[in-house]
């Protein structure tokens, strides 16, 4: 855990800076509301997700951004001058601080928190939700999709995971009667962004197999090697990593994962891996697709698999995470050269929408492609049971 936080940063009654604010400008009715971006922050215990939140409620900036802190993360002064009532019900007053940020500490999921913030609409432009030490992100993430009064005015941008450089390994390897997976390995899983932190306690060659221990995990996500949670903003803000409409960024995923060129389980045994699945034949519809991904996702099993149900109970096929590009199939008339059905997934929850692929994306190519992240993932029993169960000829 950081022994070395920023110092407390002088905190200004809500009510006091209404004198000096100036009022949001009108919206007029006929113009969209614009959506605020929320980034998920989540780390094992010790990671330096606090003193990250502290950098960003202190350091100057020149964005308008609140931060939701959870109050059973990592001790903070922050977090210790934010109250709960007696109750242990959410402390819905709003903290301003002088670098224009928001601050507020919860003991729930956050929805609550978010739902209270959107009332200061105008105030901020993003929302950082941090998660406890021990939080499995999907579920906090999913619920961006399910309630409906939330998605009219947020967004979910991306999930943030920073590490431990020193300790991340033994957490990653850590075994649990209880759970097939462990804490620190969902959360590097599920990251679109993953921060090495404590750079400087591991030598040159530690740091290179260490990422490349995080990338045989999540090949997807962007790493950044820091000290004391020092990393720009940007790497935490305007991700777009859920953007349904931009083919272009999970194309150039795929193509990391291509480039990687490691889709088996590494020698540290968690057997957490990245898979993709390619397939050049245009579906005649979405149909088998959708089941197969249902089967996998909810029964987790291959697809196809059921007669082999010893080998199933002993070993569930797990995905934690799931994106997908994919050429509209042969049923959707309306479909335009550069048109493309963007897949996301958190574990058992996934998404199809209409994309489209940009001026830097070759509209001749054709190629579809399904990206699994997650455990007991064969990619042999994968394809094999890709092909028969959507009617293709070939997948590789």
């Amino acid at each position: 855990m950081d022994m070395d936080l920023d110092e407390i940063p002088d905190l200004v009654p809500a009510g006091a800076s209404e004198t000096v604010t100036t009022p949001a400008p009108f919206v007029s009715n006929d113009e969209p509301i614009r959506k605020i971006p929320v980034t998920i922050v989540t780390g094992f215990l010790g990671s330096g997700k606090t003193t990250l939140l502290n950098y960003i409620l202190t350091e100057k900036h020149e964005k308008k951004i609140a931060v939701i802190l959870n109050e059973f993360g990592e001790s903070s002064d922050i977090e210790k001058s934010l109250s709960i009532n007696q109750e242990g019900t959410l402390y819905e007053e709003w903290l301003e601080l002088r670098n224009g940020c928001l601050c507020c500490s919860v003991k729930d999921n956050g929805v609550q928190a978010i739902e209270n913030l959107m009332k200061k609409r105008g105030k901020f432009d993003y929302i950082l939700l941090e998660t406890s030490g021990l939080a499995d992100p999907g579920p906090i993430a999913s619920m961006f999709w399910l309630d409906d009064g939330l998605g009219s005015e947020i967004y979910l941008d991306g999930i943030v995971t920073l590490v431990d450089a020193k300790h991340i390994r033994e957490y990653m390897s850590e075994k649990k009667e209880d759970t097939l997976i462990n804490e620190a390995l969902k959360q590097i899983a599920i990251a679109d962004r993953i921060v090495i932190n404590k750079k400087d306690l591991l030598s040159e060659t530690e740091m290179e197999n260490l990422q490349e221990d995080i990338r045989n995990v999540n090949t997807l996500a962007d790493i950044l090697q820091t000290e004391r949670s020092r990393i720009p903003l940007d790497f935490v803000l305007d991700i777009q990593a859920y953007d349904i409409h931009n083919a272009d960024a999970l194309a150039r995923q795929t193509h990391k994962l291509e480039e990687h060129n490691s889709v088996h389980a590494h020698s540290i045994g968690h057997e957490i891996q990245t898979i993709c699945i390619h397939f050049d034949q245009q579906l005649d519809t979405l149909e088998h697709l959708e089941s197969w991904i249902q089967t996998l996702l909810w029964e987790k099993m291959v697809p196809g698999a059921e007669e082999d149900q010893n080998a199933s109970e002993k070993s569930p096929v797990v995905v934690l995470r799931l994106k997908g590009i994919v050429l509209p199939p042969k049923d959707n008339h309306n479909a335009s050269a550069r048109k493309r059905l963007v897949i996301q997934g958190v574990q058992d929850l996934y998404d199809i929408q209409e994309g489209f692929a940009q001026e830097e994306t070759d509209i001749n190519d054709k190629t579809s492609k399904i990206v699994l992240i997650g455990k007991n993932l064969n990619q042999s029993h994968l394809l094999d049971s890709f092909k028969k169960w959507v009617h293709l000829d070939n997948a590789y």
